[in-house]
């Protein structure tokens, strides 16, 4: 008799962790599957299904903290959307009035602007449909910085774009470094027994925030200096042409053939001109790479586990373009007449296939807090 094993994903550890190269891919295709529709229940399982996987795979790092604050990002953009539809109006015409406000007479210069007015719940729909997209476009950027590690990403760059992945992952580890110092800093006032809300905190938490910033910002140009950044090998002057010629002809091909598959007439050229642009901007990053002199320690491994996160987030971008191509209703309700927006199967599986990474990827190792002496229980002699 043969005895079942439960199918688990491992414990995460250097060998066997994610690339974060696939935690951007599948947060990116969320964010495209986002970006093609206003579908609130659409859009609120996205949101559901991201956060469900930084829930599962995150880790304790000080910059996994970070997927919080993009929440409450999320939510002030949603409500500012929702305040200025209201206070502004909305271009949206609308039948349903709820509310009238006083409204503010303006000079003839100021035609097409009004303050005030008749809200109407087809303008309230459309607001929210909107800022809605917005906020879990937010909330899968938060995901990705909250699941990969930004220096991992920098040490999987080419090396013709490693000075530009510098100053990229500097900026994107800003917000979670501040926001772990804001954490740490109203801590303390805690402990101390003082606030740490309200204006009055905020304003004495924010001199020690900025303090910390401008003394990481010198450790940070002391480290590179020392490290010898900005290095570059002498390569030829023909390389360097070259470089140059395939890198910007690249580009101008990526954009030209993106241009053709988004326009109706250009679908024919499209595609192979966006190939050859992709192909060309390639050597370019192949040949700049030779100017670079640094050596990677123990490059990450693009594993089957990565292979599976990466594509999770690409089906559910396809299928909602697919979806938009043959239903586009179904994922772009109409406020005008306003109607119930309903579930459609087919783009809802796609966004469940998201939730792959939290059954795949490696588990995080559990965080061990000390136990305290007076907590153990000690037997009595007999």
């Amino acid at each position: 008799m043969v005895s079942g094993r439960t199918l688990r994903a491992p414990r995460a550890h250097r060998a066997n962790s994610v690339h974060p190269g696939a935690w951007w891919i599948w947060a990116l295709g969320l964010g495209t599957a986002a970006s093609r529709t206003t579908n609130p229940l659409l859009l609120a399982l996205l949101i559901g299904v991201a956060g469900y996987v930084v829930a599962a795979r995150r880790t304790e790092a000080p910059w996994a903290h970070s997927y919080g604050a993009f929440v409450k990002l999320g939510l002030a953009v949603l409500g500012i959307r929702l305040v200025f539809a209201v206070v502004l109006g909305s271009p949206i015409p609308g039948t349903h009035v709820l509310v009238t406000l006083p409204e503010v007479p303006l000079p003839d210069w100021a035609q097409g602007v009004r303050i005030g007015g008749r809200v109407s719940a087809e303008g309230l729909a459309f607001a929210l449909y909107d800022g809605l997209k917005l906020a879990t476009l937010l909330i899968c950027v938060g995901a990705a910085n909250a699941l990969a590690s930004p220096s991992r990403l920098l040490k999987s760059l080419p090396g013709a774009l490693y000075e530009a992945g510098v100053a990229v992952v500097v900026a994107m580890t800003f917000a979670p470094n501040l926001i772990a110092d804001v954490r740490r800093l109203r801590a303390a006032r805690r402990l101390r027994g003082r606030p740490d809300s309200g204006l009055r905190g905020l304003l004495q938490v924010g001199l020690p925030v900025l303090e910390g910033a401008l003394e990481r910002s010198v450790a940070l140009a002391a480290a590179m200096d020392a490290r010898g950044y900005g290095r570059t090998a002498e390569v030829p002057r023909g390389v360097r042409r070259a470089t140059a010629v395939l890198t910007l002809g690249g580009l101008i091909g990526v954009c030209a053939g993106t241009y053709g598959l988004l326009a109706a007439s250009g679908a024919g050229y499209g595609l192979p001109v966006l190939l050859g642009g992709v192909a060309a901007a390639l050597g370019g990053l192949w040949l700049g790479g030779r100017r670079s002199v640094r050596t990677r320690y123990r490059p990450d491994v693009w594993g089957v586990r990565a292979w599976l996160v990466a594509a999770s987030g690409i089906v559910a971008a396809a299928v909602m373009i697919v979806s938009g191509v043959r239903d586009p209703g179904s994922l772009q309700p109409s406020v005008v007449p306003l109607t119930v927006p309903a579930l459609p199967l087919l783009p809802a599986a796609g966004v469940l296939v998201g939730l792959l990474p939290a059954f795949v990827a490696p588990v995080p190792a559990p965080r061990t807090d000390p136990v305290p002496s007076a907590a153990v229980p000690v037997e009595a002699s007999s």
